[in-house]
């Protein structure tokens, strides 16, 4: 499959893009897309480059993945100028590699994007062992759960397909610190084995000095949910959960200390509604960051 789109017969408010994982496919976003189709959206989820091809693959003969950057990025700014032609606002996103991708293209053009999800974006492996393997090793890697009934994509890669983009997380948290980005709302789960959260923090407190709504959210160890949360056959049993967290977002217009203010109010007794109206936020925000609030780490509001 090409792509995926879920469009109305009009131009919408809002337009999102989305970015699949890295050799996954669109698949990973059809929740996701028909859940944001539903509330309003138009919904753009494109195929990568190299993947999605037919073709008995292994280490004598892996997939055609790019090895070079600039395949990806021309790509992302293609499709970049094809939502702003059906959208008035454009939202990126994507999950892991593909929320790298979504990052690099927030940091390029960050006036020309109003929001950005980033589902776990590959910045930094959580391994450092992981780490030099990808970064001096220009072997085959055959993924250790392609047998999962959820995986779609391709069973195995070169390593240096995968390095360009270690390669773009290390340039955007640096880049970061002095280059203004669009705004994000960063999503990870505590049973993510792959990415380093202590990088996705960190680039979340870079962007937030200047982009001061932008929000982090991490689920906790109790949902379970893994590095591949957008789909259910992936492993994640709280899809519809991921989903109302990133509509809250979208549709809020509050900063990060805000969210934390209205979470403290609901600590000390009150329900949401009178919380965020005591705060004359009531306009501000969407009744699904009530979900969110039921859910977060209640440290994460008492420390905020």
């Amino acid at each position: 499959m090409q792509f995926q789109i879920f469009f109305h017969p009009h131009p919408t408010e809002k337009i999102c893009l989305f970015f699949h994982g890295f050799t996954a496919g669109p698949y990973q976003f059809e929740p996701l897309g028909k859940a944001l189709f539903a509330a309003g959206y138009n919904v753009m989820i494109p195929l990568q480059p190299g993947h999605g091809v037919a073709g008995n693959f292994d280490g004598d003969n892996p997939p055609p993945l790019p090895l070079e950057r600039e395949v990806y990025q021309e790509y992302a700014i293609s499709w970049l100028q094809t939502a702003q032609q059906l959208g008035n606002q454009v939202i990126v996103g994507g999950l892991s590699t593909g929320g790298t991708l979504a990052a690099w293209l927030a940091l390029e053009y960050h006036q020309e994007i109003a929001k950005s999800l980033l589902f776990s974006p590959y910045l930094n492996s959580k391994n450092p062992i992981i780490n030099f393997v990808v970064e001096v090793l220009p072997i085959y890697y055959e993924w250790l759960n392609k047998d999962n009934p959820g995986n779609f994509g391709y069973n195995g890669f070169q390593i240096p397909a995968l390095r360009l983009f270690l390669d773009m997380g290390e340039e955007i948290l640096d880049q970061v610190q002095n280059n203004p980005l669009s705004p994000i709302f960063i999503i990870t789960s505590e049973n993510d084995a792959v990415v380093d959260r202590s990088d996705l923090k960190s680039l979340f407190e870079s962007v937030k000095i200047k982009q001061p709504k932008s929000w982090y959210f991490c689920f906790d160890d109790f949902f379970n949910i893994p590095h591949t949360m957008m789909t259910e056959l992936e492993g994640n049993n709280y899809v519809g959960l991921l989903n109302t967290v990133a509509k809250a977002y979208l549709e809020s217009d509050i900063t990060w200390n805000q969210v934390l203010e209205i979470g403290n109010q609901i600590l000390q007794g009150k329900i949401f509604e009178s919380a965020a109206k005591d705060l004359n936020l009531i306009e501000k925000v969407s009744p699904d960051l009530s979900v969110m609030l039921t859910v977060i780490d209640k440290k994460v509001i008492s420390l905020g």
